[in-house]
């Protein structure tokens, strides 16, 4: 008989559906795992949601098990945490991560799913995906000793960034976000926190997280001479104007792009995409990440949640989905 499993999908943009797929047996080499948790990225995948990937960057934004096209009918998304059921030995009954979309059940090679450290719970690990970018993102930032930097936006990646930046020794971190609300997340981060009128300059690093062109012009304003803003967003279809004139270039001021896509250059040849993501949830361990989860859901619920979350109406970072065995 057919194993069947169930997978959300985006129908068309701004609307999703719970559809029942075929199931293949594991063949050598492969893995057949049960989903517990699933994530849902926010600023990513609520963009996909309401059909904002350009026609332009369909290759670059595919998910590793994406299946369908953009703008729809598609499988998408890639923060799975999930119990190993069949397949090698060493990994039946390891709980695992991997960058799967939201389905119950699924098959893939035993080398896509990474262990979860007996340290962190499974119900946290959903973040891995988001804290590797972070952690891809200092790489490519390079904080040094004693740093004055600002991160802008506190969202999923940001705070994410926030909270690794915060085990630097003797840097000032402050987390700057328009919604006073956020104070709570920075404190639970053990970092500072300001509105962005509020936030203290002549910063060496500001890291921008907010997809929003004033919180962008606010990261220039307040870096010190020769300082560097490390843009994290991604704007989709949106265009931005940049200030680039007033004293951008007597400033001497860089900004500089990031993306997880790649392994940082600053580490390129000595860390591959599994040494990344294996360091992002040896981080987890600390209970601190757990306020960047904000709403649960079940599985089921997701084809009305969603719109909620892409529209706005479901404040709130990580969206954790609940599949209930």
């Amino acid at each position: 008989m057919q194993r069947v499993a169930r997978a959300f999908w985006l129908r068309s943009p701004g609307h999703g559906e719970v559809r029942e797929v075929a199931l293949p047996d594991p063949a050598a080499g492969e893995v057949l795992v049960r989903t517990l948790f699933s994530g849902v990225s926010r600023g990513t995948e609520t963009l996909v949601f309401r059909g904002g990937v350009p026609e332009s960057q369909y290759g670059v934004m595919r998910a590793p098990f994406q299946e369908g096209d953009f703008p729809g009918p598609v499988k998408y998304g890639y923060l799975n945490v999930g119990l190993v059921e069949e397949g090698p030995r060493e990994l039946v009954g390891r709980t695992v991560f991997s960058l799967y979309p939201h389905q119950t059940r699924f098959v893939v090679p035993a080398g896509a799913v990474t262990p979860v450290p007996d340290s962190v719970p499974a119900s946290r690990a959903v973040l891995a995906g988001t804290v590797e970018t972070a952690v891809n993102a200092v790489w490519d930032a390079a904080p040094m000793l004693g740093d004055r930097i600002a991160v802008v936006g506190a969202g999923m990646v940001g705070a994410s960034v926030a909270a690794v930046l915060a085990r630097f020794p003797a840097v000032r971190v402050q987390l700057v976000d328009a919604n006073p609300a956020r104070a709570d997340i920075a404190r639970a981060l053990g970092v500072d926190f300001a509105l962005p009128e509020e936030a203290a300059g002549d910063c060496d690093l500001v890291v921008h997280a907010s997809a929003t062109e004033e919180g962008l012009a606010r990261s220039l304003e307040l870096l010190a001479p020769e300082g560097t803003v490390l843009e994290l967003s991604w704007y989709g279809d949106r265009r931005i104007s940049l200030p680039l004139g007033e004293a951008f270039h007597s400033r001497r001021l860089v900004v500089r792009s990031s993306q997880v896509g790649t392994v940082s250059p600053a580490r390129g040849s000595r860390r591959t995409f599994d040494d990344r993501l294996v360091l992002a949830l040896d981080l987890l361990a600390d209970p601190a990440f757990d306020a960047l989860i904000t709403a649960e859901c079940a599985f089921d619920e997701l084809p009305d949640v969603l719109p909620r979350l892409a529209s706005g109406d479901l404040p709130g970072l990580c969206l954790r989905v609940r599949y209930d065995r």
